[in-house]
C-alpha cells in the first residue's frame, strides 16, 4: 500500500501566535465567529493584530451543528464582500460554517480566497486542520459533510488564552471529541505510521490531562496549551487516516436529539472500541499497544484486558466530569430514542465517516451499539 501523507496547514502555537496576523495588509477580510465573540475582548484582541488598512467584515450568525440557513446567509455576505482572506474564529461550528461559506461562496461569487486562517477557541474538533465541514439540513434533521482538501486552512493559530474561559462542560465534551478522533483514527482503514503517532500522542494527553484541566486546574496555561495542541494533533490524524462508525452514529445523535457533538461521540465511543476489538485482530492490537504507551496498563497486560481498560477509563472520565453517559441520562425520552433506531442506522451507513471503520458493521451490529447508547 502506498502511504500518502502531507502536513498542512502551517501551525503557530503559543502566547505570541496572534502576531502572525500582523503581516496582513491591504486585504478584504471576512471574519466568521461565534455570536458571543462578536465585540468581545477575545475578538478585539485578535482584531488588534489586524492592520487598520484592511477592510474587515464580521459574520457572527453561527449556530451549533451549522444549519444550511445560516450557511446561505453567510454566502450572501461573502458574495457582497468578495473577501481575499477569511479568518474563522471559534469552535468547530464556527470554523465549519466558514468552510461551508467559502465552499459555496467562491462558486456563487466566482472569486477565490487567497488565504484561509483558522483560530480555534475550543480544544476539540480539530476543524482548524481538516478538509471537512459538517453541516445540517435543518428541515430534515440530517447532517452531511463537505469534504475537499482546499478547505483545509492555510494557517492555524493556536492561542491558548482563548480556551482558558471555556465552561467546564465545553472543555469536557471537546476533549472527549479529541479522544474519539484519536481512537477512531488509530484503527481507521487509511491509518499509517505517521497518523498513528499523532493519534497515540493526542490520546495520551487526553487520558493524562483532560480531567485535571476541566475539574481542577482550568486556569493552568501549560495544561490548556498541551490539550489545545493535542486537539490539533488529533485533527491531523483523522484528516489523513479517517474515522469510523462512532462518528457516523454521533452525527445522527446530534442531528436528531440536538446534543453536543463531543458528548454524542463519548457516549458511543466505548461500545465502538469494544466492537472493533472483538471483530478485528489488528484493531485489538493497536488499541492495546496504545493503552500500554499511554500508561493505562503495564506492558505485561494482555490485549483484551488493555482494551477493557480503555473502555472503563472513558466511562470513568465521563463520570468525573459530570457527563451523561447515555441518551436516557441526557434527558432523551426512551420511547423516542427507540423510535429513531432505524433512522440512526440508515443515515449512519450513509455518513462519510462510516467507510473508514476497520470493520464493516451490519445493521444488527449498529443496532446493538445504539441500544447501549440509549441506556
Amino acid at each position: 500500500m502506498v502511504v500518502d501523507f502531507s502536513l498542512k496547514p502551517h501551525i503557530i502555537s503559543g502566547k505570541d501566535s496572534l502576531e502572525t496576523l500582523d503581516a496582513i495588509k491591504d486585504q478584504t477580510i471576512l471574519m466568521v465567529c461565534d455570536p458571543f465573540l462578536d465585540g468581545s475582548d477575545e475578538l478585539n484582541k485578535i482584531r488588534s493584530h489586524v492592520h487598520a488598512n484592511n477592510h474587515v467584515e464580521v459574520f457572527s450568525d453561527v449556530k451549533p451543528n451549522p444549519p444550511l440557513t445560516n450557511i446561505i446567509a453567510g454566502v450572501q455576505v461573502f458574495e457582497k464582500v468578495k473577501p481575499t482572506i477569511m479568518i474563522a474564529v471559534g469552535g468547530g461550528s464556527a470554523i465549519d460554517t466558514a468552510k461551508a461559506i467559502r465552499f459555496f461562496g467562491e462558486k456563487v461569487a466566482n472569486t477565490k480566497v487567497a488565504c484561509f486562517i483558522g483560530i480555534p477557541t475550543t480544544s476539540g474538533t480539530g476543524s482548524e486542520v481538516t478538509n471537512t465541514a459538517v453541516i445540517t439540513d435543518d428541515k430534515n434533521n440530517v447532517k452531511f459533510p463537505i469534504m475537499d482538501d482546499y478547505l483545509t486552512p492555510d494557517i492555524s493559530i493556536l492561542f491558548p488564552e482563548l480556551v482558558m474561559s471555556a465552561p467546564a462542560s465545553v472543555s469536557a465534551y471537546s476533549g472527549l471529541d479529541v479522544l474519539t478522533h484519536s481512537l477512531e483514527s488509530l484503527v481507521a482503514k487509511d491509518s499509517n505510521l505517521f497518523t498513528e503517532a499523532f493519534s497515540e500522542k493526542a490520546m495520551s494527553v487526553i487520558f493524562d490531562d483532560l480531567v485535571e484541566v476541566v475539574m481542577k486546574q482550568p486556569q493552568n496555561y501549560e495544561l490548556r496549551k498541551t490539550v489545545h495542541e493535542a486537539s490539533t494533533a488529533g485533527g491531523m490524524a483523522f484528516n489523513a487516516a479517517g474515522l469510523g462508525f462512532c462518528h457516523a452514529i454521533a452525527h445522527q445523535l446530534g442531528a436528531i436529539f440536538h446534543m453536543p457533538h463531543g458528548l454524542a461521540c463519548a457516549m458511543t465511543l466505548p461500545y465502538v472500541v469494544e466492537y472493533n476489538a472483538e471483530h478485528s485482530e489488528v484493531a485489538l492490537k493497536k488499541y492495546a499497544a496504545a493503552a500500554r504507551k499511554c500508561g493505562l496498563v503495564g506492558k505485561a497486560v494482555g490485549d483484551k484486558v488493555a482494551v477493557r481498560k480503555i473502555e472503563r477509563t472513558i466511562h470513568q472520565m465521563m463520570q468525573e466530569m459530570n457527563c451523561p453517559k447515555s441518551l436516557r441520562a441526557f434527558g432523551v425520552d426512551h420511547n423516542q430514542a427507540v423510535k429513531e433506531t432505524d433512522r440512526v442506522i440508515e443515515y449512519a451507513k450513509k455518513d462519510a465517516t462510516f467507510p473508514g471503520n476497520p470493520v464493516v458493521p451490519s445493521d444488527d451490529d449498529l443496532r446493538a451499539v445504539y441500544e447501549k447508547v440509549i441506556g
